[in-house]
């Protein structure tokens, strides 16, 4: 089964370089991330695999990368300057911050306290300044310089809606493809990479014929926007995302964005938090480029809610060739976050498995010491709790080993299937610190995970951020490794190929497990009499010996590589 956590997730993407904290060395930065060696692979992947599919596969749209900074004026007329913000609360006690409209009565500030600031406009732009600038916010000078670090990629794409159709001559319908940096200042962040205030966006502008120009046989805009959404369901699922855990679902009227006449979310079932929006497909009429337009005729203007742009020196129209005529066009958009996207990747694809069944005597004897670790951890509570009453330092924290017992019992009733959970709990959760019986039993727990048990991200080869491992049987064979190089210098032109010698055949077979690595290939003595290697798939752990010859056009179609 996927992950049951995010937890799970997350200290697999720390332990071997797919995502770490930004600014680690300063205690970090709030929701920011940076993403290493395996991260920045399998990110680049995510957003090859959708460029792939929504650029080179069809005929009807091309790419963009707009600047991420704009001039202010865009971000007027957009909207985003006066309504781009959520509503802000302050507990006066705790000086907790909270978002108005996600408060509740499980939400509330943890010092129990109801009194609460009334509701202000918190915006989520970024602010920053082109030029050297010493002037008093709000300033005229200040506002004359001020600019935004962009909180969408769609707005770079609407600026450039006539230069892209002009001049590649472009007949709507088509589109425009962007993948891109967004940044939002959020005021509650979180659930790792899901929510963060830098994050990747890939998204498309697809343009469409206004309903009043629709001829029979070609597509309305509701027809149109069926098909997007169906289309972006169907990429996810042939990426490994089971049908049972993504979802559509059409928001309702009151949700809706401003712009919006309809728009479907695709949902991941995350671990944790539940559902949560991975890409969304809106259809956003003509309002964005008639937003940024001179001259919109004065019923446009108030159909759409829009006050005339006065700064605009140019009319986002086009000329329809088979209409004779000139209109707006519609806009259908998907719009998926390449980070979050990661994230349920990750999610979808991470198992933890036995290779083999444990012994059960020493299952036996691991349910057996368990009550003993929970009794103690009770105790050391207990006392923790009686140092705070009298103001004394406590060795532990009451709340923490309390989240500790309950996960512990509950992984323990699942043994032997919960073997590495039990190890990691064991090993990394904060209420199992120094309990002497936890000291005893993690090194028995460990080595028995270790013997019978695999983490694997079952990753479509297409994300995998390494494609291949190869691996010497004998690191001081000469002529072994001679090959081994040799193949790994071969592959490394077409993909990502990891070379490791640096321990037994099995333990290497584990890392690449654990990083999504799809194939291996072991060198050995054998090899050097036929001409043959040892192929490995992660999946299923079958092993098959194939000709060097071969490898190619096997790696190539059990790669999808074409």
């Amino acid at each position: 089964m996927p992950a049951r956590s995010i937890e799970q997730v997350r200290n697999l993407c720390k332990r071997r370089g797919f995502v770490f904290p930004g600014s680690a060395a300063y205690g970090g930065l709030g929701s920011f991330w940076d993403y290493g060696p395996l991260g920045v692979e399998m990110l680049n992947n995510v957003k090859k695999a959708w460029w792939r599919n929504v650029v080179y596969e069809r005929d009807d749209v091309e790419g963009l990368d707009a600047a991420i900074l704009m001039s202010r004026k865009v971000w007027q007329h957009s909207g985003h300057e006066a309504t781009f913000s959520d509503p802000l609360v302050d507990c006066r006690a705790c000086h907790a911050r909270h978002r108005a409209d996600h408060l509740t009565d499980d939400t509330c500030p943890k010092c129990g306290a109801p009194a609460l600031t009334g509701p202000r406009s918190f915006n989520l732009m970024f602010k920053s300044h082109v030029g050297p600038v010493e002037a008093a916010a709000g300033s005229e000078e200040e506002m004359a310089s001020r600019v935004y670090l962009r909180p969408e990629t769609a707005q770079g794409i609407f600026m450039n809606f006539a230069h892209v159709q002009r001049s590649l001559a472009r007949k709507v319908p088509f589109g425009i493809a962007q993948v891109g940096k967004a940044f939002r200042n959020e005021i509650t962040p979180g659930n790792f990479i899901f929510r963060t205030r830098e994050f990747e966006q890939m998204e498309i502008e697809f343009f469409i014929k206004p309903p009043q120009f629709v001829q029979p046989g070609e597509k309305t805009d509701e027809q149109w926007h069926a098909e997007w959404v169906e289309q972006r369901y169907n990429w996810w699922l042939s990426l490994g995302v089971e049908e049972g855990r993504l979802r559509r679902r059409a928001q309702e009227a009151a949700e809706l964005a401003h712009y919006s006449k309809a728009t479907t979310d695709l949902e991941y079932l995350f671990p944790d938090f539940g559902w949560g929006e991975v890409e969304g497909i809106a259809n956003r009429t003509d309002y964005d480029l008639s937003a940024h337009s001179k001259d919109v005729p004065p019923e446009d203007l108030k159909r759409l809610k829009l006050e005339t742009n006065a700064d605009s020196v140019e009319k986002l129209d086009y000329f329809d060739p088979d209409a004779k005529a000139r209109y707006v066009p519609w806009v259908i958009e998907p719009s998926a976050g390449a980070t979050r996207a990661m994230l349920a990747f990750l999610c979808e694809a991470y198992h933890e498995e036995l290779t083999k069944e444990p012994p059960a005597a020493e299952v036996d004897a691991i349910r057996a010491e368990i009550p003993a670790v929970v009794k103690n951890a009770d105790k050391k509570a207990k006392e923790a709790e009686k140092a705070r009453a009298k103001n004394e330092p406590a060795k532990h924290d009451p709340a923490a080993i309390a989240t500790f017992c309950v996960a512990l019992e509950e992984a323990a009733a699942r043994l032997p299937q919960s073997l590495l959970e039990v190890a990691a709990l064991l090993e990394d959760h904060p209420g199992a610190q120094n309990l002497e019986p936890v000291k005893k039993l993690a090194p028995k727990v460990v080595k028995l995970a270790e013997d019978c048990t695999r983490v694997v991200l079952k990753l479509h080869p297409t994300l995998a951020p390494v494609k291949l491992a190869v691996f010497p049987l004998k690191k001081n064979e000469a002529a072994i490794v001679d090959v081994a190089k040799r193949l790994k210098h071969q592959f490394q032109r077409f993909f990502r190929v990891a070379y490791d010698d640096s321990a037994g055949i099995g333990r290497l077979y584990r890392r690449q497990d654990e990083i999504g690595t799809p194939f291996c290939i072991t060198v050995d003595f054998q090899t050097l009499e036929d001409n043959t290697v040892t192929v490995r798939e992660r999946d299923t752990m079958k092993q098959e010996r194939v000709k060097m010859e071969d490898l190619k056009h096997l790696l190539f179609t059990r790669l999808h590589m074409g």
